[in-house]
């Protein structure tokens, strides 16, 4: 078996390994480079894409599967793994990728014309990213895929976004060898999302190492800070901007100021009823739909999320809170004169609309503009947020004269603490780790704290390099402890183990299903019953009736 780095390697974008086994080729993450290494998505795939047989997606984010339509468009005739709420997202963000694409090559083509140079083919194109979808195959969280007698594969909750996943992967040679990849682990604790799912035990890690030298402050002092920015801000007549990933950070930040626009409705003469009086817009039609997807997979919200939905307070609105949609109402946004918080993708300011929100603002002192995610190098993000004097946007000069923020805190990325608290949860330790997804410093960082606190070693690996399991020549033989064999993974020892765990859910589940069903009785025996929302109810309940029939029939004696 061998593995190959294929992306995010030397940084944090184009997410992309390969491993090789028997005669299968399996690809971790499709994701498209940004910053710097943006011109890196032109070139041919390592591999032949028709060569491929599975692609495990960690999550949508499109540094993760951004050239998905584009493997598809070469060859790719595999099936695409992931979880409903990634394939959710995916639907949604490879489109407006696609599109992207179509406007900054015909805006390129302009300029060739005009120049008399040659004229240059979009990435892919709407209908390839509609193409690529037909290829997906969403699966839930914890099944267990047995994809052939070799090869077996689980998704569990990594926390990063919504439908983000650490991937087992368990390969049948001579011994078992288990294989995890870590995808993008989130924060403890992060609104909206449960933890990441700790792991008992992996022969080797593929491992995130975003944050690998830097800790993170708490959300709640992230919180505070943001808070008083907006009113800071807000006093002087300003607007706050926050560059914000429309998947993920954006909707995280609309369930923090749910806090004091909503859910403190009855703290007057305070902080709360100053914000309330301030608008928010969310200028961001992808980020409108992915939260509108964030709330069809509500299932996979933590509990205090879930318990908010239950008494009846839905955490993604509140007054005051306006989605933009058209560009006409984006442009309004920076001829009004207005004290406001506007929230606009993309999170490394490298397209869309908060463009031109910094084109309008950076250069004025009154207003601020707050970063929450992480900046690659080489984006105009990074640019601002290491203190240049003046930037370049849409070919005008910028002078900033704005406040400038940086909220680790509300980062989707687990801090150095994190990554090795996760590390740290395995029962069985890996015999290597490889350190992906981080920039230099990053990962040294990381690959210091893993071997002197933990004693695991750690491979720094180098792109396109092979990496062949169980030889002695880049990563040695598997190290079973006192010399025994795994026994095979079967789904006996699965129910053994978790057998308990599923009784609790069954259990949580009836609960649930009971508190539902009364909150839906009370709504329909209301007078102002929407029709849509009367038939969403309809589909839901028979897709429920289908499932417990299922489930008698494959419970029954």
């Amino acid at each position: 078996m061998n593995i190959r780095f294929l992306g995010a390697v030397n940084d944090v974008t184009g997410s992309c390994h390969l491993i090789e086994f028997k005669d299968k080729i399996i690809m971790l993450d499709c994701g498209m480079y940004q910053g710097k290494e943006e011109n890196l998505n032109y070139k041919e795939f390592e591999v032949n894409p028709a060569d491929i047989d599975y692609l495990f997606l960690s999550h949508a984010h499109i540094d993760h599967s951004g050239r998905i339509p584009l493997l598809v468009k070469k060859g790719f005739k595999g099936t695409i793994y992931c979880t409903k709420p990634t394939y959710d997202l995916c639907e949604i963000m490879l489109i407006d990728s696609a599109y992207i694409q179509e406007s900054e090559t015909e805006w390129k083509n302009r300029k060739a014309k005009r120049s008399g140079k040659p004229l240059v083919d979009p990435l892919y194109t709407q209908a390839d990213a509609q193409e690529s979808l037909k290829f997906f195959e969403p699966v839930l969280y914890d099944q267990i895929i047995k994809l052939d007698d070799d090869l077996i594969v689980r998704f569990s909750d990594a926390g990063h976004i919504l439908g983000s996943s650490i991937i087992e992967m368990w390969f049948k040679e001579k011994d078992e060898i288990k294989i995890v990849f870590s995808g993008d682990l989130g924060m403890k604790g992060k609104p909206l999302l449960k933890d990441p799912a700790i792991i008992n035990s992996a022969d080797y890690i593929i491992m995130e190492s975003t944050y690998g030298n830097r800790e993170h402050k708490t959300i709640e002092q992230a919180e505070e800070e943001l808070i008083n920015i907006i009113l800071k801000t807000t006093r002087r007549g300003g607007t706050v901007i926050i560059p914000s990933f429309a998947v993920g950070r954006t909707q995280e930040i609309i369930y923090e100021l749910n806090k004091y626009y909503d859910r403190k409705l009855g703290l007057e003469g305070n902080k709360e009823s100053e914000l309330r009086k301030i608008p928010v817009y969310i200028d961001s039609p992808l980020a409108a739909k992915a939260t509108e997807v964030f709330a069809r997979n509500a299932h996979a919200f933590d509990e205090e999320t879930k318990n908010y939905l239950m008494d009846g307070d839905n955490p993604l609105h509140f007054k005051n809170l306006h989605f933009t949609q058209s560009v006409e109402e984006s442009k309004m946004l920076n001829f009004s004169d207005e004290p406001k918080i506007i929230i606009s993708a993309s999170g490394m300011c490298e397209a869309g609309r908060i463009k031109h929100h910094l084109k309008h603002n950076l250069w004025k002192k009154e207003c601020s503009v707050v970063f929450v995610g992480y900046q690659a190098e080489g984006t105009l993000g990074r640019r601002i947020l290491d203190g240049a004097k003046d930037v370049k946007i849409f070919g005008e000069n910028i002078h900033i004269n704005a406040e400038i923020y940086s909220l680790e805190g509300f980062s989707g990325h687990a801090d150095k603490n994190g990554l090795i608290r996760w590390l740290n949860n395995f029962q069985k330790k890996p015999e290597k780790v490889f350190l992906v997804h981080g920039e230099s410093e990053s990962k040294d960082s990381l690959k210091n704290e893993i071997e002197k606190t933990l004693g695991i070693n750690c491979i720094i690996p180098v792109y396109n390099n092979s990496y062949e399991i169980k030889s002695k020549v880049e990563v040695h033989e598997v190290s079973l402890e006192n010399g025994e064999q795994l026994k095979p993974f079967t789904l006996t020892e699965l129910e053994k183990k978790h057998i308990e765990k599923i009784r609790n859910e069954i259990v949580n589940i009836k609960n649930l299903l009971d508190d539902a069903l009364k909150i839906t009785e009370e709504y329909l025996s209301g007078n102002n019953i929407d029709a849509d929302k009367y038939r969403k109810i309809n589909n839901n309940l028979l897709e429920i009736e289908s499932k417990i029939m299922d489930l008698i029939i494959l419970s029954g004696k």
